[in-house]
């Protein structure tokens, strides 16, 4: 069986061998598990990452109206597909979004006053909009 610290692509083939063919005394459970848990986890930081970059372009949008370019509009697109996409596969995490804006929104917040250069003050302290406002496909901030 392929080491997992060496090969790691030949161990995930290796041990979905071992699954499909039912053999468990040949599983690297240890690593196996931590894998499972890993893959789980990563599906929570693509929605908070997604979630940073919408609210980051829809700040910019709001306050940077004569700056609104396509591809702000397809990032804006792009992100809450993404975060739909997980979603529809991972229906455990549908509340998930709400869970992390606050901590999504802060981020974007900075990000938005160090691109734009505007003041800090510009921006709201705390998210303006609610998640299902956020996530909303017909959703644009007006200036």
């Amino acid at each position: 069986m392929s080491d997992y610290d060496t090969d790691f692509y030949a161990w995930t083939q290796a041990q979905a061998a071992a699954l499909r063919d039912r053999k468990w005394d040949t599983l690297d459970l240890a690593n196996l598990v931590e894998e499972i848990e890993s893959v789980g986890m990563d599906e929570q930081h693509a929605i908070t990452r997604q979630l940073q970059r919408l609210l980051h372009h829809l700040l910019k949008w709001q306050y940077q109206p004569t700056h609104r370019t396509r591809s702000w509009q397809v990032s804006i697109a792009q992100a809450r597909d993404r975060i739909g996409d997980v979603l529809e596969r991972s229906h455990s995490l549908r509340d998930y979004p709400a869970q992390r804006l606050a901590l999504a929104y802060r981020r974007a917040r900075r990000d938005a006053i160090t691109v734009t250069g505007l003041p800090p003050a510009t921006f709201p302290e705390t998210c303006p909009w609610p998640v299902a406002q956020v996530l909303d496909e017909d959703f644009w901030p007006e200036a």
